[in-house]
């Protein structure tokens, strides 16, 4: 073989992968994996979902009500508290893939984030854990005493507990789900894009249920009941992901995600005067993509080097190379519906997830065969295209509560004794919700799909990843906006805990302006991006499930502790 062919023998890369049953023998099509599986990891994905949005969703008015701090903090606490959970997604879609299997890790973190709302539950329910009770909205709100030392201790160690759980949880959940469909089904695209948007309206309903039935019982009977709830929402969430454990399939560890990464960086660089082989030579019917050609040289051999046995670190196979303020917005409007009934503020996140539970089965049954029709793409659309779509829809959620806001604002100032009723907001959430619905599904169809065998679990995590972003920057923006809207005679845009005298109106413009800007840098990168449709049948190549045991995984079998090298 000379310098331009590709070394193709033992291609670790592109072997198959086999699933395994619950004692480590492979998986029997007829016992394991399909709809009945993902069924059980459908019914977590509803119930954590549940118990965190509960959470999360009403944690600001917790924050600043109960733990006294000021309102931008707060935003700041919620924002990042959920930009964690996204980015320790990471983590667990890490320890799935190289380590511990998407079983174990689920059980193992879903545990965690059960203590962290137990946690929060004492704290809500025991005054000696929150500062004396005053009214942050009085007059006297300035003087309120904010948690600090121990009771601030214990309120990040719950939050922060439940967002290692809950961040270690949820790539997991989307993978672990999506490989119980077996790639020797001639349907299996479909099915797996049916998945996907199935997954998607699990989410919504316990998204739903949160910030209806949960939210309401937080705000009539305290923190405390609602925290409580909670965690036996997530306890029940266990319970259903054991019961489907005889039923998995499960993808075995695959070790460290980052040594083929650095194998293909170090040989790439070694080999860098070479000249990089043609593609016929390299790429025998694997993924491969025109850009980033440099790395190509890695899977070269050496002219001269062919008898030589050769290191992974200098040969590579060519496979290898390759909405926080909205609730305080809702809090300062006529909540008001009938004389005996109040609308919860948090509860109007709830509106998207209502039409949701409507939308989602429609797009999957009448939008995606229409579709399919015309654009011979199993999914309807392109996850790229429907990704696209939903950023350029949230830029007119931004709109939409500017304009609520700004009206809102000068009934407020104006000295008027009408109230702009609550469900003026409406739109802007609801708008939220269908953007979400490409967005979400979009991003995490993609990452899935496009990712290497024995990465699932760690490239959907890319998807969470990318939000925790967008929240950290949030907490940034705001800081940011404030000082620089602030000036020796006037106060920053949310610099108040008054929303009458900030102007929240003006800050919702300018994330509608970035939605915009951050539409077209996406189409920028997306045109830019080499797709590979084929990448949806050759993302994980494994083998049918038939009743052979695989003598070298039967030592490991599922429930035995893991072996993790140092």
């Amino acid at each position: 073989m000379d310098s331009q062919a590709c070394h193709s023998v033992g291609d670790d890369s592109m072997r198959a992968l086999v699933f395994l049953d619950w004692k480590g023998r492979s998986c029997k099509a007829t016992k394991h994996g399909g709809m009945r599986a993902a069924a059980f990891l459908l019914g977590l994905q509803a119930l954590e979902m549940m118990a965190i949005a509960a959470v999360g969703n009403n944690l600001i008015t917790y924050v600043f009500n109960e733990m006294h701090f000021p309102l931008s903090k707060s935003a700041n606490i919620v924002t990042n508290f959920i930009g964690t959970v996204f980015l320790l997604s990471l983590l667990g879609g890490f320890l799935s893939d190289s380590y511990l299997g998407s079983f174990r890790t689920m059980l193992a973190f879903g545990f965690v984030e059960l203590s962290g709302f137990l946690l929060l539950t004492v704290q809500a329910h025991l005054p000696q854990l929150r500062p004396p009770h005053c009214n942050m909205m009085s007059e006297a709100g300035d003087h309120c005493v904010e948690a600090k030392g121990f009771k601030a201790l214990v309120f990040y160690t719950a939050l922060y507990l439940v967002a290692l759980g809950s961040g270690c949880l949820k790539p997991n959940i989307i993978s672990h789900g999506a490989d119980q469909f077996t790639e020797d089904d001639p349907n299996h695209s479909k099915k797996l894009s049916t998945y996907f948007n199935t997954a998607y309206f699990s989410f919504c309903v316990g998204e739903l249920i949160a910030l209806t039935v949960l939210v309401w019982v937080q705000t009539r009977s305290g923190m405390d009941v609602g925290f409580s709830l909670s965690a036996a929402t997530m306890a029940a969430g266990l319970i259903s992901l054991i019961c489907g454990f005889f039923s998995y399939r499960n993808k075995p560890p695959q070790g460290s995600l980052f040594t083929p990464i650095a194998t293909v960086l170090v040989a790439a660089i070694i080999k860098r005067k070479q000249v990089s082989p043609t593609t016929k030579l390299l790429h025998h019917g694997s993924i491969h993509t025109e850009k980033f050609r440099f790395l190509d040289k890695a899977c070269m051999q050496i002219q001269g080097a062919a008898d030589r046995k050769h290191s992974s670190w200098t040969l590579c196979t060519a496979a290898q190379v390759e909405q926080t303020f909205s609730v305080q917005q809702g809090s300062a409007m006529n909540t008001q519906v009938t004389e005996a009934f109040e609308i919860p503020p948090a509860s109007l996140q709830a509106i998207p997830y209502l039409m949701l539970i409507v939308l989602v089965p429609l797009y999957e049954i009448g939008f995606v065969p229409l579709a399919r029709r015309f654009t011979k793409t199993d999914s309807g659309i392109s996850s790229l295209q429907r990704i696209g779509l939903g950023l350029f829809t949230v830029t007119f959620s931004m709109v939409s509560a500017a304009l609520v806001e700004k009206k809102r604002r000068e009934l407020a100032v104006g000295g008027s004794d009408e109230q702009l009723s609550i469900f003026w907001i409406a739109p802007q959430f609801l708008i939220f919700g269908i953007s979400e619905m490409f967005t979400a599904v979009g991003l995490i169809e993609f990452f899935y799909k496009q990712s290497m065998a024995g990465m699932q679990s760690f490239l959907t995590a890319m998807t969470y990843c990318s939000y925790s972003f967008g929240f950290y920057l949030s907490s940034l923006l705001v800081s940011l906006v404030n000082k620089v809207s602030s000036g020796a005679h006037r106060s920053g845009w949310l610099s108040d805990n008054n929303l009458d005298k900030d102007r929240l109106d003006l800050f919702y413009w300018l994330l509608a302006a970035l939605s915009l800007l951050n539409f077209v840098n996406y189409l920028y990168w997306s045109r830019w991006y080499s797709y590979n449709p084929s990448a949806d049948s050759a993302a994980i190549i494994n083998l049918p499930c038939v009743e052979e045991d695989y003598s070298s995984f039967t030592s490991s079998k599922l429930m035995e502790p893991p072996h993790i090298p140092v």
